[in-house]
């Protein structure tokens, strides 16, 4: 039997989500570890996705209310048409091989079988569609799906909702669906609308990998965290952001802040002495309020191949007027930005949100941390 490594990851943008799909299908492809397939459990920031059936007239709202709402919009490889994903909305990505038992429509079966028997165990009772996949709670559905297959290696996954803001579902026709008396539901609506409690989050997250492993039939194994990470935004008196420059031989390329937390220390702590070791700055960092999950990148620290998971919060600190960064070993060059340009520079989903935070903080920041 092949195990499943289970990784609840948390908030994911969505470029790191699909990048989190593009490792472990390499690691899956090269057998390594030995019969071992992933699962990553996750939410995404707001997000419009669209499949390779996607049609450009199922996204209703208009382009500049999507940006001005936060949300982003991504082509897929996956099948099907139009999708949203937000938080309250539990994905599912199941990278599998697939090569022993080639049966797509089985697997897609097994997908809806998981989130209608996650539906049962708080009372709901979901089933089929006689036309469109997914789970559905008579007319409303509840759960979408959308796969990528490739030499049998499988991608993309599911999507369960447990409380997502369902308003935001207007903003396209989901999964293209535009038949009259059709709508979209999550599980804590079904329990309001009966008068019973709503669902922990959490709860449904075990429920539904538990139902994942068995009709899948993978052995579970759950994948820790591997690494606590601080990332900083230093700003200036002007609203400027200051970025670092890795050496080549780190990888060269511009970030803010960053680095791991050390055993027994709060992030606040790991995030102000991080300020300290790469810039010379003794300042209290604001918490961002923003964590997420991601896999750190191959060859970026020492140590073999693999899928390597990241947990990373965001800070930001106020630097003074005229400060001048001294910087450490990891860094060749440092330069003020402006906040537009500084999220054009860096490399990675998180620290680019990360940046856009800390310069919405003039018009009123919260509490600093570590004064």
């Amino acid at each position: 039997m092949r195990s499943l490594a289970v990784c609840k990851l948390g908030r994911v943008e969505y470029r790191d989500g699909v990048r989190l799909m593009e490792l472990a299908a390499d690691r899956v492809r090269s057998n390594d570890p030995p019969g071992t397939d992933w699962l990553f459990l996750l939410e995404h920031p707001p997000v419009i996705t669209l499949g390779r059936g996607a049609r450009s007239q199922n996204v209703l709202a208009a382009p500049d209310w999507l940006e001005r709402q936060g949300f982003e919009v991504h082509e897929t490889d996956r099948g099907g048409d139009v999708t949203y994903h937000g938080p309250g909305q539990l994905v599912g990505y199941p990278v599998l091989d697939l090569a022993g038992r080639p049966d797509v429509r089985r697997f897609v079966s097994d997908l809806e079988e998981a989130m209608i028997r996650t539906c049962s165990d708080w009372e709901i009772a979901a089933t089929r569609h006689p036309v469109h996949r997914g789970a559905w709670v008579g007319r409303r559905k509840i759960g979408a799906i959308g796969v990528h297959l490739s030499r049998w290696i499988s991608t993309h996954g599911l999507a369960f909702n447990v409380a997502p803001d369902l308003a935001h579902f207007e903003a396209i026709v989901p999964c293209g669906i535009a038949e009259p008396g059709v709508g979209v539901t999550s599980l804590m609506a079904e329990r309001t609308m009966r008068g019973l409690p709503a669902p922990a989050p959490s709860e449904v997250e075990e429920r539904l990998a538990f139902h994942l492993a068995d009709v899948l039939g993978r052995r579970r194994e759950d994948h820790a965290i591997d690494l606590r990470t601080v990332s900083v935004v230093p700003l200036g008196e002007d609203g400027r952001v200051l970025l670092l420059r890795r050496h080549d031989r780190r990888g060269g390329f511009w970030q803010q802040v960053t680095g791991r937390i050390e055993p027994g220390e709060a992030s606040a702590e790991a995030a102000r002495r991080e300020l300290r070791e790469e810039t010379g700055a003794d300042a209290p960092v604001i918490d961002l309020g923003y964590r997420h999950g991601f896999a750190l990148e191959p060859g970026l620290l020492p140590g073999p191949p693999g899928i390597r998971l990241v947990e990373e919060t965001a800070f930001a600190a106020r630097l003074p007027a005229g400060f001048r960064p001294t910087l450490g070993d990891e860094h060749a060059e440092a330069e003020w930005c402006a906040p537009g340009e500084a999220v054009a520079r860096v490399r990675f989903a998180g620290l680019k949100r990360a940046i856009r935070l800390a310069a919405a903080l003039r018009s009123g920041p919260p509490q600093a941390l570590g004064a």
